[in-house]
């Protein structure tokens, strides 16, 4: 997810845009008792599951139908008044938290889009072909890189986006399997929102249970480097075994021989976003100032013209339109072809479906806790499974797990659970850190597995986009959700560790070991 500005250390509440709704917000009552406030949510996943999975439809307007044919069955089951029901999906809807992953998203979209028009995939293509990085090892290479962008703009969900409109093309066409690229882009953005202190993740994770980010932080990088060099041993493995795309030949050979190393100055507009970002500005300014420079490095260096970023389509009857035909970024067409276009909206329209879609998730989550089936699920764990200190992690584990595969968006998954997850470790004596690194490793893994969450989500939306960017990219490339599940190493990889942390007691700390302090201010 994306990073805030100023956030604090363990010794402030948490903040307001993070707050989860006052106490005193009626609730809802439902024929069935509180589970049957669960029923919008479990419909939309079994609809995801037959839909992507089974029937192998993968297009996010069907998804949207589903959240929607849920909530409106949903209302069946309410006692008494619709109303509060309606309102709630409004108060759900309208949380800070799903409209900065919307805005990371729109944000990224445009600044991938703008140095795509530049060239920055032809620049990949022709260094990883004067490198000799080739199909064994360009998954590997991506996920490395996504996680150095990741870790240092604090956004998973933008370095998913930019890594599919540049890395995972670059990678299909070298010959390395779409569905390990995927999987290496998503393993990255998990290993950036896990560990970098400015990603809301880290953030929500730190403050929920009392300590300090720098702490949080350091702490938690044991978990993720051994969960990460598995997973890039993984991808090698895996790429040797699982072959690429059959790509016409001559079509793959022309674009590598036409590839230029000019789009690699697109390098400058990534470093000024990560600059940015790790200096403490915001993620919407940070990716700004990336739009701004590869923008001007584009028209500076003639690597795309005004129109390949911003263009009028207007018909020849327009007013003016044939005496102004001389601007750079008009064009007259058919009436058929009336329009605005360029990479800036095209970085952006790639995600309105899949906006839709979080608003109405987060809906259908917040009716989920407005009924009580959130904290009936919780209490009984708490109740039945949390019963000595290595149960507790165990459960912290799998009801983060279970959280994120209804809620799938992590940071307000991790909203939502957090308070739970200081409880069971408060009562016996877990450590903040531990605690936090428990619940936030979870939270960032399973926000980039599941076929229906936001980090798979938005890579499929940007991919989806390909076939009209590259001549040689063929709709049967773009990869269903629920393919590349079983590959995002790296998010699997780091739930084993916590799992094994908790079975042996690696790495647990109790609050008499040390007590969390501000080392650190972001």
């Amino acid at each position: 997810m994306s990073d805030r500005d100023d956030p604090t250390g363990g010794d402030e509440s948490i903040p307001d845009e993070f707050a989860q709704s006052s106490d005193d917000a009626a609730e809802i009552a439902f024929y069935g008792g509180r589970g049957m406030s669960a029923f919008p949510i479990a419909f939309f996943i079994v609809w995801a599951i037959a839909q992507t999975a089974l029937w192998r439809v993968a297009d996010e307007g069907g998804l949207v139908a589903g959240i929607l044919i849920g909530l409106i069955l949903g209302l069946f089951f309410v006692k008494g008044s619709w109303k509060t029901y309606a309102n709630t999906i409004f108060e759900g809807m309208t949380q800070p938290v799903a409209v900065t992953a919307i805005v990371a998203w729109i944000w990224a979209g445009m600044f991938a889009e703008t140095m795509q028009a530049g060239g920055f995939v032809g620049g990949l293509v022709w260094l990883a072909d004067l490198a000799g990085v080739g199909a064994l090892l360009f998954p590997a290479v991506t996920f490395v890189l996504a996680a150095l962008l990741a870790t240092g703009i604090g956004t998973g969900y933008g370095t998913t986006v930019a890594f599919i409109v540049l890395f995972f093309p670059a990678g299909v066409l070298l010959g390395a399997n779409p569905v390990l690229m995927f999987g290496a882009v998503l393993s990255g953005a998990i290993f950036g929102d896990n560990l970098a202190p400015v990603s809301d993740t880290t953030i929500v994770s730190a403050v929920t249970q009392d300590s300090d980010i720098g702490g949080v932080v350091a702490s938690r990088f044991k978990y993720a480097i051994i969960a990460a060099l598995l997973a890039l041993a993984g991808y090698v493995l895996a790429s040797a075994a699982m072959p690429g795309l059959d790509i016409a030949g001559e079509a793959q050979e022309i674009f590598i021989e036409e590839s230029e190393p000019a789009g690699l100055v697109h390098l400058l507009s990534m470093g000024v976003v990560i600059a940015t970002a790790v200096a403490g500005r915001h993620i919407v300014e940070a990716i700004s100032w990336g739009i701004v420079v590869a923008f001007v490095l584009n028209l500076a260096l003639g690597l795309a013209s005004l129109g390949d970023m911003i263009v009028f389509r207007a018909p020849a009857d327009a007013p003016l339109s044939e005496e102004m035909a001389f601007l750079p970024f008009l064009e007259i067409v058919d009436p058929a072809d009336v329009g605005f276009g360029g990479s800036i909206i095209d970085g952006a329209s790639g995600f309105f479906a899949l906006s839709i879609l979080v608003l109405f998730i987060i809906g259908a989550a917040q009716i989920m806790i407005r009924g009580g089936a959130f904290e009936a699920v919780l209490d009984w764990t708490l109740d039945n499974l949390a019963t000595n200190v290595r149960n507790a992690e165990l459960t912290m584990v799998g009801t983060t797990a279970l959280i994120n595969a209804a809620i799938t968006i992590n940071t307000a998954a991790e909203v939502a659970i957090g308070p739970y997850i200081s409880r069971v470790g408060e009562r016996y004596n877990i450590n903040g850190y531990r605690r936090a690194n428990i619940l936030d490793a979870q939270t960032a893994a399973l926000g980039y597995i599941f076929p229906w969450s936001g980090g798979v989500l938005v890579g499929f939306a940007a991919m989806r986009d390909l076939p009209e960017t590259y001549d040689w990219f063929e709709p049967g490339m773009v990869v269903n959700p629920v393919e590349v599940f079983p590959y995002v190493f790296h998010g699997w990889l780091l739930v084993a560790v916590f799992v094994v942390a908790a079975l042996t007691g690696f790495g647990r700390e109790y609050t008499i070991d040390r007590q969390p302090e501000e080392v650190a201010r972001i």
